[in-house]
């Protein structure tokens, strides 16, 4: 099955230690009418509830945890900006991986980044509020409750049967997912405000978290064409279409008069090359490894279209409004597919059965259903309606 435009399908449930789209237990039931009052009343204290942290300058400080990669961090950027609008005076610490800290003015609702990779440990003490971004838990739950916050929100958990909170749902997009987690506790939040400010016009205050209007999903303007990008990385082999694809892409792009650009991490700089190379263009046009994630986004911002798998560049087009094509595999897009917008999902699934494995290690059966014409079909469609 192929589907077309905006997409709402994409993996499964979002994983405590690893990518989402592994399984977890069920979460349990909340009690009948649970879910009312204010954002303090629904972050219920703790048993054994302590007086909440503060930071240097006097704010009471929240940690975020959201242990996971660059497609994560921007699924979640609809509740971390609730919780900034629900908490306007606390100072709101992410706890993610450190090269993500690039991306916290473009965000415009965390004050600061500490260097968490997985589902923690967290080491921060005593915070005033904790908040579970991460997973359906155990684990990440238990590494937040290490840090004796005052109050904690999270899903509900059978291993912890004494914190309030929603059953985990296991067939929700991952935006829906963390905002329902939040409406749940109290705190209003808008699955769709996901738009990044343009890396341009960032703040450049510390995580440029001061309250701002609602960015709008446009990239900065550009001296020259916009250029297409190719994207032929994953983080697993499982959602990798095959690079003699791209390549095909690529040289077909070039050929019909655009500028491409082959984007990457630098551990994917050597896949970008041989992509460029196969596709007879030359290397200056791998930008693989020569750019952080800041410069990453800046490109996706100004480019006038993305290829790629299903993975981070993914979420980055679709909160700057680029238009994309995004080939999906193992996992369905329903769960993790872009916004409404110029966006074209390709995906031959069979939406009756369960998904595949994201992290397994060859490239799902699914993805390699995907040819290169109808890539090319559904690329030079959205390049005749949008000029960018």
């Amino acid at each position: 099955m192929a589907v077309t435009g905006a997409g709402h399908p994409a993996s499964p449930v979002s994983a405590d230690e690893a990518r989402p789209g592994t399984r977890h237990e069920p979460g349990t039931r909340h009690e009948p009418g649970a879910g009312a009052g204010t954002p303090a009343d629904r972050a219920a204290p703790l048993p054994g509830d302590v007086p909440g942290g503060a930071a240097g300058d006097g704010r009471p400080v929240m940690v975020v945890l959201r242990g996971l990669g660059l497609g994560d961090l921007l699924t979640a950027v609809p509740a971390l900006r609730a919780l900034r609008r629900a908490f306007p005076a606390h100072r709101i610490t992410l706890a993610a991986p450190a090269p993500l800290a690039g991306l916290l003015p473009l965000i415009g609702a965390c004050d600061d980044l500490l260097d968490v990779t997985g589902p923690g440990p967290v080491p921060l003490h005593r915070p005033d509020l904790a908040v579970n971004l991460h997973g359906s838990g155990p684990q990440s739950t238990v590494a937040l409750l290490a840090t004796r916050p005052r109050r904690l929100i999270s899903h509900a958990h059978p291993g912890l049967p004494l914190l309030p909170g929603p059953a985990w749902p296991a067939r929700s997009h991952e935006r829906v997912r963390w905002c329902d987690l939040l409406t749940w506790h109290g705190i209003p939040a808008d699955p769709t405000d996901l738009a990044l400010r343009p890396p341009t016009t960032a703040g450049h205050a510390p995580g440029g978290s001061a309250p701002a209007e609602r960015p709008t999903p446009s990239g900065p303007a550009s001296s020259g064409p916009a250029p297409v990008i190719v994207h032929p990385g994953a983080a697993h082999p499982a959602r990798r279409w095959p690079p003699d694809r791209f390549a095909a892409v690529a040289a077909a792009l070039h050929h019909a008069g655009h500028d491409v650009l082959v984007t990457g991490t630098a551990a994917e700089r050597g896949l970008a090359r041989r992509v460029a190379a196969a596709a007879g263009l030359p290397d200056e046009v791998v930008t693989a490894g020569r750019t952080d994630v800041t410069g990453l986004a800046a490109l996706v911002a100004s480019a006038r279209l993305v290829v790629c798998g299903d993975t981070g560049v993914a979420h980055l087009a679709g909160a700057f409004g680029t238009p994309s094509v995004v080939l999906f595999g193992p996992t369905p897009p329903a769960l993790w597919g872009p916004p409404e917008g110029p966006h074209a999902v390709l995906w031959h699934g069979d939406p009756g059965r369960p998904p595949g494995d994201p992290h397994a290690g060859r490239p799902d059966p699914a993805l390699l259903t995907i040819g290169v014409e109808e890539v090319l079909d559904a690329a030079t469609d959205l390049l005749e309606v949008t000029v960018r």
